[in-house]
């Protein structure tokens, strides 16, 4: 029987998420690799475990989190029950529906219809009576918007989500989706996106100023972009690695110019006394504009090296420049 450390607040930082009470780890973890039916239940149920143990309290899935789709809700249900249920109310569980999950025009996009009946599945397949988030994964073009919000907004009224956020919705979406849900009384809690030191999209668009202008939080996905800010292909693209055998990362994205940038970057992190990995995380954190982190692991390990940036998230201005410098190089 898992017994949690004491200890498990001692490091952490937790920050406000937006205008809203609640506060979230700085690190948190995700579940979108490595807890899949094709994973072993034991080494997940470590990964979970030591997250805890290390002050990471929120948990983020999505219904076709995999393989197959469904498996790492169902898996992550099965770890909650035998492990972590006693300590449900410390914990900030997220799952979300928008993409592709079951065959027909009913099991994907943001439809009224799916939301709910996916949340539904969500539910009865990590034995929970609520999430603490729940994301529409994608914007759709097809559907309005009020239809979409409207059905996140039900849900809180339902006792299925305590708070509601969006994830890969750029400026205008934001404002539109945050303006919809507080007229129908529901606050917008977070916006998910994908931000890292290669990705500068989010700042581009001004993001971040238009999550600030609602009262809204925000959570950032592949901080590493998918394991290019580590020092994993300083020297080439090692053999059995993502870039191998990924759909989300390929080996062409692998350039000279790139490597030579990430070389640089490698450097400046030994300086400051760190991994590339850990600086990038602490990047995605400076200035505190960004609520959370969203980190994977494959082994229980990475989780403790992970949470170990809570204690060097400051750079000097000259650090700044500096990769600023090294990521505007051609």
């Amino acid at each position: 029987m898992y017994n949690a450390k004491e200890t498990r607040y001692a490091e952490m930082k937790f920050q406000r998420c937006g205008n809203s009470g609640l506060l979230l780890p700085r690190v948190s973890l995700g579940l979108w690799h490595n807890f899949g039916s094709v994973d072993p239940i034991e080494n997940q149920r470590k990964l979970l475990t030591t997250a805890f143990d290390n002050g990471i309290t929120h948990f983020d899935l999505a219904n076709n989190y995999g393989p197959v789709y469904g498996s790492a809700e169902e898996n992550f249900g099965r770890i909650m029950q035998s492990d972590l249920k006693p300590y449900r109310d410390e914990m900030i569980i997220s799952t979300k529906a928008g993409y592709d999950m079951w065959p027909g025009p009913y099991g994907n996009w943001g439809s009224r219809k799916y939301l709910i009946a996916s949340l539904d599945q969500s539910l009865k397949r990590m034995g929970l009576d609520y999430v603490d988030i729940f994301y529409h994964h994608r914007p759709d073009p097809e559907t309005p918007l009020e239809e979409t919000m409207g059905a996140l907004s039900d849900i809180v009224k339902q006792g299925k989500a305590l708070y509601v956020g969006i994830s890969n919705y750029n400026a205008e979406q934001t404002r539109r989706a945050a303006e919809i849900l507080a007229r129908n009384g529901t606050p917008l809690l977070i916006n998910q996106f994908r931000y890292n030191m290669l990705n500068r999209a989010p700042e581009e668009d001004k993001l971040f100023d238009a999550l600030e202008e609602v009262g809204a939080g925000s959570i950032a996905f592949c901080p590493l972009a998918q394991g290019l800010l580590t020092d994993r292909y300083l020297n080439g693209i090692p053999e059995g690695s993502r870039a191998t055998k990924s759909r989300f990362l390929h080996a062409d994205q692998i350039t000279p110019e790139l490597q030579t940038k990430v070389s640089k970057l490698n450097e400046l992190a030994k300086n400051r006394g760190q991994t590339l990995a850990e600086m990038a995380l602490c990047w995605n954190l400076r200035k505190n504009r960004l609520t959370s982190v969203l980190t994977g692991s494959s082994r229980a390990e990475q989780i403790a090296v992970n949470v170990r940036i809570i204690q060097k998230l400051d750079f000097t201005d000259d650090e700044l420049n500096a990769i600023e410098g090294i990521l505007a190089a051609n």
